[in-house]
């Protein structure tokens, strides 16, 4: 490669990474500015298929990422928030509402970059109050999206007369049916590479507008775009419940079933993309002013949209047996393993490399502490069937959730602590403290289970049984125990809180029940009812369930304080 190539290159690369990393920072701080408040809208969404679309377009082109959508959408569904179905509706609304960003970037506002930099910049710095230096970030993120994009372009230039280069583009003219599933492949690579749409629909229309792609193979290039997009929910479902990755299942069947139906028109979809172009004043795609074609880049965003709405449509609508497919597609599969489990699904491994913002950073950790905390509610209710169901395949299943409790705990404080050595404000520094507050709770939590598990051991070894009454009792704290985790647990999930009067009434209720359990049990030993040795494991299991109570109290009282910081 000569040295002249080399540094178009660079220049290239540079203008995607400003692309990439605008979008990112731009989606971060609408996040933060709407991003909690979405989420309690998310979390009360109805069941209508119809509306929990609309709420999906909206709350997308409001943070402007489907990424965080689908992803937040799969946490919900691992959390039991929302029922699969639910989230599938959102998640086809966030495909229209993801649209926005390609829309944005064909009025070329390249011109507004710098300003929206220069004014961006002194929000961040200068301004007081936190909601506005969130909005800086969506500023800066504005400026650096357009200023990718004006390098891009300033480079590709002289390259669109270039022979090597033109020829090399000749490979991807969707001329053929082969040419249209190649240009698709292209476009669903590029896609997952980048892991976002609208980067890689900006990069298609910047590479049309030099000439280098016609409007066929840039309109097969977003189809393969709306493929790669669902790479990320598809990730973030490992591990979590079969539900959510049922949910991420279909999202992405939902997409590759609407590539395929719309390559089979792809001819009509192509002149409904030109027809609905011009009803907008757009001139023909291939007019050629200079080097460049000015208006190929409405067509391309046009299609992007265009394809989402009537797939949208169409899936909405069949809806019950997208459900069905992604059911068959999705089987039960192998016992999660530790490994799995103590896996960091929603922080990024890149997050221990690059520097992001802060807020991002600890977006990242809430959701993490959410599945977190699903683990340790889920190997209580297994734990806590044992002595019910005297199941003796169980009695080894809750070491490895444990195991990936506790070093989920250790990376997540290793994080927290990286992430408070960056420069933070007071607030951000207070949350951090929280956090790893719910982190150690959870943890606790954890271990008194593993206590009730060992305590279960003992029971089943020993071939001890409760009496009747001891086992109501047993039931009856158990699942207030399970009421009240479900409920920090929810309030987790949707960045609430629950009303400390209602938690509190949780705790003392089983505080005074592990009393009266108690007296009735040295009443029953005094009656000969029951064994000593298995009325001590009865009370040795009323304290790890009061230890329960008062983690999930003391989590309860850190999201009031973060709700105080938000």
């Amino acid at each position: 490669m000569s040295k002249a190539n080399f540094l178009i290159a660079l220049q290239l690369l540079g203008g995607v990474g400003l692309l990439l990393y605008g979008v990112r920072i731009m989606s971060d701080g609408l996040q933060m500015v709407a991003g909690r408040r979405l989420r309690r809208v998310l979390e009360m969404m109805t069941s209508n298929r119809l509306v929990a679309v609309l709420v999906g377009v909206v709350a997308t082109a409001t943070v402007q990422s489907s990424t965080a959508i689908t992803v937040t959408m799969v946490g919900f569904v691992n959390a039991g928030l929302i029922s699969f179905a639910q989230a599938l509706s959102l998640m086809l609304g966030a495909h229209i509402g993801t649209t926005i960003t390609a829309q944005l970037i064909a009025f070329k506002l390249t011109d507004l970059a710098m300003p929206a930099l220069f004014i961006g910049v002194s929000l961040l710095y200068f301004a007081k109050r936190k909601h506005l230096r969130h909005v800086g970030e969506v500023m800066i993120g504005f400026g650096l999206l357009f200023l990718g994009l004006l390098i891009m372009q300033s480079t590709l230039a002289p390259l669109s007369k270039n022979p090597e280069f033109i020829d090399f583009f000749t490979h991807f003219a969707a001329d053929s049916y082969g040419g249209i599933l190649l240009n698709v492949a292209a476009g669903a690579l590029l896609c997952m590479c980048l892991h976002s749409s609208s980067v890689a629909v900006g990069i298609t229309m910047v590479l049309a507008s030099q000439g280098l792609l016609t409007l066929p193979g840039a309109v097969a290039m977003v189809l393969g775009d709306n493929i790669g997009t669902t790479i990320t929910a598809e990730m973030a479902a490992i591990g979590s419940s079969l539900e959510a990755r049922r949910a991420a299942r279909a999202n992405c069947l939902a997409n590759i079933l609407g590539v395929c139906y719309i390559m089979i028109f792809f001819y009509p979809f192509l002149e409904l993309v030109q027809m609905v172009s011009g009803w907008m004043g757009v001139g023909p795609a291939e007019m050629a002013v200079g080097a460049e074609k000015p208006n190929i880049a409405r067509h391309i965003a046009n299609s992007h949209t265009l394809f989402n709405l009537v797939n949208t449509t169409v899936c909405a609508i069949c809806l019950p047996l997208l459900i069905k497919m992604a059911v068959l597609c999705t089987p039960r599969g192998r016992q999660v393993s530790v490994h799995d489990l103590a896996q960091l699904q929603y922080i990024k491994p890149s997050s221990y490399r690059f520097e992001k913002s802060t807020s991002a950073s600890l977006a990242e950790v809430r959701q993490e502490l959410v599945r977190m905390g699903g683990i340790a509610r889920d190997s209580f209710m297994q734990v806590t069937q044992i002595p019910l169901t005297r199941d003796l395949r169980q009695m080894e299943q809750w070491k490895e959730p444990e195991k990936a409790l506790n070093s989920l705990q250790r990376q997540i404080i290793q994080y927290l602590v990286q992430v408070s050595q960056n420069p933070i404000s007071d607030d951000e520094s207070n949350e951090i403290s929280l956090l790893m507050r719910v982190t150690n709770n959870l943890e606790r939590m954890g271990d008194s289970v593993e206590n009730l598990a060992h305590l279960n051991e003992q029971l089943l070894d020993q071939k001890l049984e409760f009496t009747e009454n001891a086992r109501e009792e047993y039931k009856q704290i158990t699942e207030l125990v399970a009421e009240f985790m479900q409920r920090t647990l929810a309030a987790m999930a949707r960045q609430g809180e629950l009303p400390l009067a209602e938690a509190k009434h949780y705790e003392d209720t089983i505080d005074e029940m592990r009393d009266r359990m108690r007296e009735d049990h040295v009443n029953r030993l005094r009656n000969g009812q029951c064994t000593l040795d298995a009325g001590l494991i009865f009370v040795n299991m009323l304290t790890n369930y009061e230890r329960i109570g008062d983690y999930l109290y003391n989590i309860a009282l850190v999201q009031k304080d973060l709700r105080k910081i938000s």
